[in-house]
């Protein structure tokens, strides 16, 4: 690989390893040579942040921290982790090294929403390291139909999007930042995704069920890290949400939306000054809401939103409207949304 690809200069960069070591050392290893030590140039005071200067004539570089406690050394687990070298900003990474390089569920979050007049119950995806390294803190992705999203038993017909295997696939790919998914369990989705009700089970999102997340899990926090998403109706008050709260969710996705079927968000598109969301629109074909959603694609584009920048739409051949389609496609907005060049855009770079 050293041979494959080559620059005409030294490129470096630094890369900050965050773990509370509380015995030992940190070093790097990285595929420059796997068996030599890079020794941090510069630890924190408080011995939780060790940074480390890298080169390379080459535009990227794998690595892995190692936990050094006298004879003993411990790898991170996981896949190795790729270092960028065209980019200048500072590398963050946030290694466990026990158990297993796979994310875990949260047991049923419920309680009472006054907003609703009933109860709420989430189920958070976790992802790997979650509860090793408690030094890092993650976006968050609230999806629809929580049922849907992460067991077969639970999901409608059988079915589950899988989740989980998309988001531990795209980390060892080293293709997003790790991210929290929150799913929301549904009560009356037909009342509820569509207007008027939407406009209150907006409202208990944005005043009820975010601030709990927030208390229960360690977010990042703030606009830029917070997105919503769903597949037909739920795509229609994802993007609901999205327009009407653009100061709480960056973005939103919305699979095989029902665009104009009870509700008026066609109209306020056309209407309303642009907002600051972006979104991520998707159907399959035939049926499967292509006309509508491609008609809001449009509509999108013809008050000044840009392709590719503001929004992406895309339609997908032969695709049918069910969860294994849905979570097949998964992968495009969590890469939209937090893949590498995304964060780096918004000045993190993990």
């Amino acid at each position: 690989m050293e041979d494959l690809y080559r620059t005409g200069t030294l490129l470096t960069r630094e890369l900050t390893v965050h773990y509370p070591v509380s015995d030992g050392r940190l070093v790097l290893r990285t595929d420059a040579d796997w068996k030599r030590d890079v020794e941090a140039v510069r630890v924190s005071d408080d011995g939780t942040s060790f940074t480390f200067r890298l080169e390379a004539k080459r535009p990227f570089l794998y690595f892995k921290p190692c936990l050094k406690v006298g004879d003993q050394e411990r790898w991170a687990v996981g896949a190795n982790s790729l270092a960028l070298m065209t980019h200048e900003g500072t590398r963050d990474a946030y290694p466990f090294f026990s158990g297993v390089d796979s994310g875990t569920f949260s047991s049923l979050i419920e309680f009472d929403s006054t907003i609703l007049g009933r109860r709420h119950a989430l189920r958070a995806y976790l992802p790997p390291g979650y509860n090793e390294n408690t030094l890092k803190r993650y976006p968050v992705l609230f999806m629809q139909d929580g049922k849907n999203l992460f067991f077969p038993a639970e999901a409608f017909g059988g079915q589950d999007w899988g989740v989980a295997t998309s988001l531990q696939l795209l980390d060892g790919m080293n293709a997003i930042d790790k991210v929290i998914v929150i799913g929301i369990h549904s009560g009356d989705r037909m009342a509820e995704y569509t207007q008027p009700g939407y406009e209150t089970y907006g409202r208990s999102v944005v005043e009820e069920i975010i601030p709990k997340a927030s208390e229960r899990l360690r977010l990042i926090g703030g606009r830029s890290e917070t997105g919503v998403m769903g597949s037909s109706l739920g795509g229609v008050v994802s993007f609901y949400m999205a327009w009407q709260w653009p100061e709480v969710f960056v973005a939103a996705a919305c699979m095989s939306s029902t665009f104009s079927h009870k509700d008026d968000l066609v109209d306020r598109v056309l209407a309303e000054p642009k907002s600051a969301a972006k979104f991520y629109l998707d159907s399959g074909w035939p049926g499967d809401n292509f006309e509508t959603t491609l008609a809001m694609a449009i509509a999108l584009q013809s008050r000044g939103y840009r392709f590719g920048q503001d929004f992406l739409h895309f339609a997908f051949p032969n695709e049918g409207h069910n969860e294994a389609a849905w979570g097949s496609r998964l992968h495009l907005p969590l890469q939209l949304f937090w893949g590498k060049a995304s964060t780096a855009q918004r000045g993190r770079h993990e």
